[in-house]
């Protein structure tokens, strides 16, 4: 159930990654600040779905790890947009809640499923 909110969330949330890159890019003409947000922010939930095809639990793990960090990456692109005035506030900060929600809950998914690999 958890997997599938997470995928859900991260899904919807690179939708709103490509919408602002593809707004920006047109209106702004910026691209290569642009092109590493899109990459990163689209990137998180690519590796959510994939590690639901997993070949056992450390891969599922390795997959989460990425996803993670590919979240990191996204905070820090779309800080530097908004801190350079490429991203108005209205729409910075409930991406950046967006982005922050799915990192939590990809740190509790991990918790768990180490926490649950090592009582084994």
């Amino acid at each position: 159930m958890a997997e599938s909110i997470l995928r859900d969330k991260s899904k919807e949330f690179a939708k709103q990654v490509v919408f602002l890159c593809r707004d920006i890019k047109t209106n702004m003409k910026e691209s290569v600040l642009t092109n590493q947000l899109l990459r990163s922010g689209t990137s998180i939930g690519a590796n959510i779905h994939e590690a639901q095809y997993a070949q056992g639990t450390k891969d599922f793990i390795s997959k989460l790890e990425i996803a993670q960090k590919e979240c990191y990456e996204t905070e820090y692109w779309m800080d530097l947009l908004f801190e350079t005035g490429y991203i108005p506030e209205n729409v910075y900060k409930p991406l950046q809640n967006q982005c922050g929600q799915i990192r939590r809950m990809l740190i509790s998914s991990l918790n768990t499923t180490k926490a649950n690999q090592s009582n084994k």
